[in-house]
């Protein structure tokens, strides 16, 4: 159980190569590079290299031996993908207005690549997290920032559905009670709460594991009936595998914020050696 979030964020990673791989592009939804133009030179063969690196990468977290090998590798890769979304801060404006929202929305694509980023460096440079005697060499300050970093990201998540609350009502389940705006709001409400706990250190634990399983329903409601109604449509299956990734994250995060406490982290030395 103490490897459960790697275990879900490596193979989530190895789905989202595979996905790639079959349409031979990147996911368009999640990996939007065609956001600095239509005419990149290469995007194919670049598509082809992350992919593989997606897959490659994510079997070598999921075995022990090989985890600070993939985790690195991941850590670059997906911060590369923070890169693609950007140009959109200067041209979503243009075509959907200067709204808050807009700009909210455009930071959230930013910030689901920023959540994997940091899973994968806490993997590579805490691996007390996962049970291992090796202590962090992660600095106070890049903890600090790592923490921040994730949780301010759940916040601003949150914050695009409380301010853009009709563009998640539609993929909201119809036969929920108490209406499909009632859900985004809600939803939205617990980014914040999970998010403002990560940073302040607040049940911090707690709710970086309770973000995990909302995204998971967030999956099993929401995106997997996605991929039955539009099997051919690759952001279909791309959101899926996406969002199983950062259920991985958020449980990642979660074992490592146990291990950063001085009490939790002697209980997680006890654990490996009894292991």
């Amino acid at each position: 159980m103490k490897r459960l979030g790697v275990y879900v964020f490596g193979v989530a990673s190895v789905a989202a190569g595979i996905m790639d791989l079959v349409w031979g592009e990147f996911d368009p939804d999640h990996q939007p590079l065609q956001a600095w133009g239509n005419n990149i030179p290469g995007v194919t063969i670049f598509a082809f290299i992350a992919a593989v690196w997606l897959i490659a990468a994510g079997v070598a977290i999921v075995m022990a031996k090989t985890a600070q090998i993939g985790a690195p590798a991941l850590t670059v890769l997906y911060g590369i993908f923070i890169l693609f979304p950007l140009p959109r801060f200067y041209t979503a404006p243009h075509f959907l207005g200067y709204g808050i929202s807009v700009y909210i929305g455009v930071l959230g694509s930013v910030c689901q690549q920023i959540i994997l980023a940091v899973a994968a460096l806490v993997i590579w440079k805490s691996p007390l997290a996962l049970g291992s005697l090796s202590p962090s060499s992660l600095s106070p300050r890049a903890a600090l920032i790592a923490r921040w970093t994730f949780g301010l990201s759940s916040v601003d998540f949150g914050l695009s559905h409380l301010t853009a609350v009709q563009t998640v009502v539609p993929m909201v389940p119809k036969w929920l009670p108490m209406g499909a705006p009632f859900w985004a709001v809600i939803t939205g409400i617990a980014f914040v709460l999970a998010g403002l706990g990560i940073v302040f250190g607040v049940l911090d634990v707690l709710a970086a594991r309770l973000l995990g399983w909302m995204l998971l329903v967030f999956s099993l409601l929401v995106l997997t009936p996605l991929i039955f109604a539009s099997p051919h449509d690759h952001a279909a299956s791309g959101a899926n595998a996406y969002n199983l990734t950062a259920v991985g994250a958020a449980w990642i995060v979660a074992d490592w914020l146990t291990a950063l406490r001085p009490a939790g982290s002697e209980s997680a030395k006890r654990r490996a050696v009894e292991a």
